[in-house]
């Protein structure tokens, strides 16, 4: 069987910058919706749409567009694709050093500094931010030379300054801890990426991990804080509740189309993970919307 390469993702900074902003209009940057990491920090906005935020361990569900930021070698997808129909989406990227390490050192700097490490288990900020930064985040990556550097400092000493924002890999974590640890991991993610909505054994996940099965266990367990079966229901129940906002399907169509394979199963592991019903979870998402 042949397996997907876990992916590390070489960044150039923008030409006459010392980091890089990218926009990308719908469906642009669908390419980057695989697991992959790189040392540089990561601050994406998405303008619009709704869709799966897949960052470390953490699987969630996002509507009305997303503001997230990713610390350095976190692995993660990228958050659009051809479903999610959003209007735009900016990423910023750069490294810690970007200004030389004395500056970390600085008291004006020590918020951001916290904000920094803080992304390293990813963070997404609530809609009050989201709204409140979008003319910033447009307006920097539209800047140019020493105007694109401070408006990049202000947009960090804002983000370092809300309350509203999650941390999505909350607790004990360790998928930063090394570079072969990423390199393992994304093999193993993007597979489940691919194969979620197949039965998945042990036996065949740890063979692609090369490692037996009891290791591969105590392994994921490790890195992720979740046992194997716990991420593949959480990814499955995840993008049960993309389908069943978006897609006019039946919840029974629902239920094998996410991967699992037992009705009465899925229901009670969609509640579990939820603390609803899939039938009343699809009923309070249409009176939001209506």
């Amino acid at each position: 069987m042949k397996h997907l390469n876990p992916s590390f993702e070489a960044i150039k900074p923008s030409i006459g910058s010392s980091f890089t902003t990218l926009r990308f209009s719908r469906n642009e940057n669908a390419k980057a919706n695989h697991w992959h990491y790189h040392p540089e920090i990561e601050i994406v906005y998405v303008g619009g749409g709704s869709g799966k935020r897949q960052i470390g361990s953490s699987i969630t569900y996002f509507k009305r567009g997303d503001l997230v930021m990713i610390g350095s070698n976190l692995p993660h997808c990228g958050l659009t694709n051809e479903n999610t129909k959003n209007d735009f989406e900016i990423v910023i990227q750069f490294k810690k050093e970007f200004l030389g390490k004395e500056i970390w050192q600085t008291p004006e700097m020590a918020k951001v500094a916290q904000l920094i490490h803080s992304s390293k288990s990813g963070l997404v900020f609530g809609d009050a931010t989201k709204k409140l930064l979008e003319k910033k985040i447009i307006s920097l990556h539209n800047a140019s030379s020493l105007k694109k550097l401070s408006k990049l400092l202000d947009l960090l000493n804002e983000l370092a300054n809300t309350d509203d924002y999650q941390i999505l890999n909350a607790g004990k974590y360790y998928l930063q801890t090394q570079v072969e640890d990423n390199e393992r991991i994304n093999l193993i993610l993007n597979f489940i990426k691919n194969h979620f909505r197949e039965a998945i054994s042990l036996e065949e996940v740890s063979d692609i991990a090369n490692m037996t099965v009891p290791s591969f266990c105590r392994y994921f367990k490790k890195i992720t804080n979740k046992t194997f079966t716990q991420f593949v229901n959480e990814y499955r129940v995840i993008h049960s509740q993309k389908l069943l906002a978006e897609q006019p399907m039946s919840i029974t169509e629902i239920c094998f189309e996410s991967g699992f394979n037992n009705f009465s199963y899925f229901n009670r592991t969609f509640k579990e993970y939820t603390g609803k019903s899939p039938s009343d979870y699809r009923k309070e998402f249409s009176q939001v919307l209506s």
